[in-house]
């Protein structure tokens, strides 16, 4: 199994016409409040399995995080704007890549969500292709093949992001709890 590099590996997407660069970068115990808002949000906790309503949520939603980190089974980014050079720019959202014990190391899945204030932007289609192709090149070995994008048929801004990163529509997954509606299954496949 591939070891992450360090447990402060960040990965830097560079500015792309209008918009700025975008550093992805470990959560930390700071972001809690960050963590809380984003929750709160009507548009991401409505595709959400978990309620984080304070600081409490937060702290278990980080630990979690940071326990993947470690265990190799989930690696999870603040996405940042870039802010000269450092990883100290304001967090604008999520991405993450996890895999799934039945699958081993060939197939990940990637789930992400951006703040309102970064929505519209371009960074989680960004945040996702940058995420995607470091993915295949530091898991080759480990054999990963194939990355899965998962969404509710009503997720629209979802679908839009899958396409726009170079994700195709394979199928319709049918609605399993804890999911109430059918879903799609984009997927990006290595090479």
């Amino acid at each position: 199994m591939t070891e992450i590099r360090s447990a402060t590996e960040v990965l830097r997407v560079p500015a792309a016409g209008a918009a700025g660069g975008l550093v992805l970068r470990p959560w930390r115990a700071e972001d809690a409040e960050t963590v809380i808002e984003a929750y709160g949000d009507p548009h991401i906790a409505r595709w959400t399995t978990r309620a984080i309503e304070g600081p409490e949520d937060a702290r278990w939603w980080l630990d979690l995080q940071r326990r993947g980190r470690e265990d190799g089974t989930r690696l999870a980014f603040a996405v940042c704007a870039e802010r000269l050079g450092t990883d100290d720019g304001a967090v604008l959202g999520n991405i993450s890549l996890r895999w799934n014990e039945d699958t081993g190391r060939e197939v990940a899945e990637v789930g992400y969500w951006t703040l309102a204030h970064a929505r519209g932007q371009g960074v989680a289609p960004r945040a996702l292709e940058a995420l995607s192709a470091w993915a295949f090149e530091a898991f080759a070995q480990d054999g990963l093949r194939r990355v899965e994008l998962l969404h509710q048929v009503d997720n629209l801004a979802s679908c839009r992001v899958a396409e726009k990163a170079g994700y195709r529509f394979e199928r319709i997954l049918p609605a399993y709890p804890p999911y109430p509606r059918d879903g799609h299954v984009h997927v990006r496949e290595a090479g």
